[in-house]
């Protein structure tokens, strides 16, 4: 059987931890329960705050550069102190989530997992359900908002809803020019060869160097090889780059969006989302700035309006 991990025999996420607001950081009281879901073979962490009894459920997903810890820090248990139901799962390949044994996971399967966790959840216990995905998991949640059956979701909140087709988008969070120019067409090529298995680490791959604006948490979250150090395979980054969405966003009416843009982001500045949200009328599409946070917040100010913000964006579409 696939070998199982815990946050609770990590240092990292302690470390990192040590920059946030001190109302924030975790005990041994405080943390969320560890659980793992078997999919497919794949052990699958997940960080839950259970409340039956919650009027909702608020999934949080973590980006390319983050883990499930690091959302049940900045959300997982301020949602949970206010009523709601919380789980951060680890996606393939992050976090304390173990890929079965010779297996290459691709982008179309982080999707997949997350439709099918979404029906798992609902069918264990059944209420409405908003996700929450910080930087590159807002346009996952997108993606599997438009893949997942109907009324799967109640809302969709996302940090940034970056589409990896655009040049622009892909130029302005790659971690340089030529990685996006050149670097692409050589990671399709790859991908089509043994060579889709190889890891390439995500800090030559983005522009990681931008996820939180303290330099002295910067070299924490690096040395983090579960979250902003990861190095993940060319078959996943080619697979990433040119994910084609159920639905575009034209036609996209699955659920209302709220974007949490912060302010001082470093990596994603709001017009990078446009590409998507510009292009969404069918359903309620709302903004709110974080003032002063960064990509990952840090920031005491940004983060109070992101717990606000997403609570007041779940009572509204609830209601």
């Amino acid at each position: 059987m696939t070998a199982r991990r815990y946050y609770r025999d990590e240092r990292a996420w302690r470390d990192q931890q040590e920059f946030l607001p001190e109302r924030l950081r975790l005990t041994d009281e405080t943390a969320p329960e560890e659980e793992h879901w078997d999919w497919f073979g794949h052990q699958v962490h997940l960080d839950r705050y259970r409340n039956p009894a919650g009027q909702a459920r608020v999934v949080l997903h973590h980006g390319v550069g983050t883990n499930g810890r690091q959302m049940s820090l900045i959300l997982g248990r301020p949602l949970a102190e206010r009523g709601y139901d919380v789980v951060a799962p680890d996606n393939l390949g992050y976090g304390m989530t173990t890929v079965a044994k010779g297996r290459t996971p691709s982008y179309d399967d982080w999707v997949q997992l997350m439709v099918d966790f979404l029906e798992a959840e609902n069918s264990r216990d059944p209420k409405p359900t908003v996700f929450y995905g910080l930087s590159a998991g807002g346009m996952l949640g997108y993606h599997v908002a438009a893949a997942a059956p109907a009324d799967s979701l109640r809302g969709l909140v996302g940090m940034t809803f970056l589409d990896q087709r655009f040049q622009q988008v892909r130029d302005e969070t790659a971690h340089d020019i030529v990685s996006s120019r050149l670097g692409v067409p050589m990671l399709r090529m790859s991908a089509r060869t043994p060579m889709a298995k190889m890891k390439y680490p995500m800090t030559l791959a983005s522009k990681m160097t931008a996820l939180v604006n303290d330099r002295a948490a910067l070299k924490t979250f690096l040395r983090d090889r579960s979250s902003a150090g990861n190095w993940v395979s060319i078959k996943f980054l080619a697979s990433y780059l040119d994910y084609q969405p159920a639905v575009e966003p034209a036609a996209f009416d699955a659920c209302p969006i709220l974007l949490t843009q912060p302010q001082n982001d470093r990596w994603s500045p709001r017009e990078l989302s446009r590409p998507v949200l510009d292009r969404i009328t069918q359903v309620a599409v709302d903004e709110v700035t974080l003032p002063g946070a960064g990509h990952y917040p840090l920031e005491d100010a940004g983060l109070r309006e992101l717990v606000d913000s997403v609570d007041d964006f779940a009572q509204v579409v609830l209601s």
